[in-house]
């Protein structure tokens, strides 16, 4: 994800259209998070590494980063870094002499714990309008959307929707792979199919999302032909967005992929759990949401058009 990407969400307003969606909520979740929390990416990983250390030594680099859903290149650095702070130690496995055996030194298990407390009392922080109860059920749902093999090693509500959050974006465009397509491009060919021609910014505003971010997908789309830039028929001074035919026979692809996931997350959850989930996400989000965002200026925009 780009630093656009990562903060793209506007604070304040959900659009309502895309609350039904357990991805679309995490994102937001995961985008409040990192705003209120202290540690940046990499605090995160360095302690998913270090906690996962705690338990035993790890044989494989690559297998602790695919479990932690870790990018390989990305773990490389971890490691490096965290082997520098004296906090890692790297050793050739005997058995297989490619390979490291990654283990924690003493400063790093005192590290661990610092951070283990640190992390409760933001987590503590972050869901602070949940009773704990609900604070722990949100932590078991979650849980189940990682793979079974990456549940023990993910501990912490705020690491928990971050892992979640990437893992679901992946597993969404995954089902696309091969279109040049991505889950994100639904929101916006979605608007602009019921809603368009309309201006960048209002399209902004129905997905609360930033100008750049909105500009960043509008790039893409037009790039790649889904969607065109024309001159908004009401203010010839401004350019309006509209979806090409292409676009929306994308929009189709799009969508299954946006349902399948959507199935697969509800799979993942059991019965019941996606209510529950949607519930709990809902209630974090409640103390910085105002209001549906997609509907209101919905309905502004087609005034606006007569």
């Amino acid at each position: 994800m780009s630093r656009t990407e990562e903060t793209a969400e506007v604070p304040g307003v959900l659009p309502e259209e895309l609350t039904g969606f357990i991805g679309y909520l995490l994102r937001r979740v995961y985008a409040q998070f990192s705003a209120n929390g202290n540690g940046g990416d990499s605090d995160s990983r360095d302690f998913l590494v270090l906690d996962a250390l705690t338990g035993r030594d790890w044989e494989s680099q690559l297998d602790l980063a695919e479990r932690l859903g870790i990018n390989r290149t990305i773990m490389v650095a971890v490691i490096d870094r965290l082997e520098a702070r004296g906090e890692v130690q790297r050793t050739r496995n005997p058995d297989n002499r490619r390979q490291y055996v990654l283990s924690l030194t003493g400063l790093g298990r005192e590290g661990v714990e610092a951070r283990r407390r640190a992390v409760a009392e933001r987590g503590a922080r972050l869901t602070s309008v949940l009773t704990p109860d609900e604070a722990a059920r949100l932590d078991k749902l979650l849980a189940r959307l990682l793979p079974e093999s990456a549940q023990p090693l993910v501990q912490g509500t705020e690491y928990l929707v971050a892992q979640a959050h990437h893992r679901l974006r992946k597993h969404g465009d995954d089902k696309l792979a091969g279109t040049g397509l991505r889950v994100r491009h639904y929101g916006p060919l979605s608007a602009l199919d019921v809603f368009g021609p309309i201006a960048q910014q209002q399209l902004a505003d129905m997905l609360a999302i930033t100008g750049p971010a909105a500009s960043q997908l509008v790039d893409e789309l037009v790039k790649s032909g889904l969607v065109s830039r024309g001159r908004d028929p009401h203010d010839r001074r401004r350019y309006a967005l509209e979806v090409t035919e292409r676009g929306r026979e994308s929009l189709v692809v799009v969508a299954g992929a946006v349902a399948g996931l959507a199935a697969d997350v509800a799979d993942m959850l059991g019965p019941g759990g996606e209510d529950e989930l949607r519930a709990l996400l809902l209630k974090l989000l409640a103390p910085t949401h105002s209001g549906p965002a997609f509907s209101e200026n919905a309905k502004s925009s087609v005034s606006a058009r007569g």
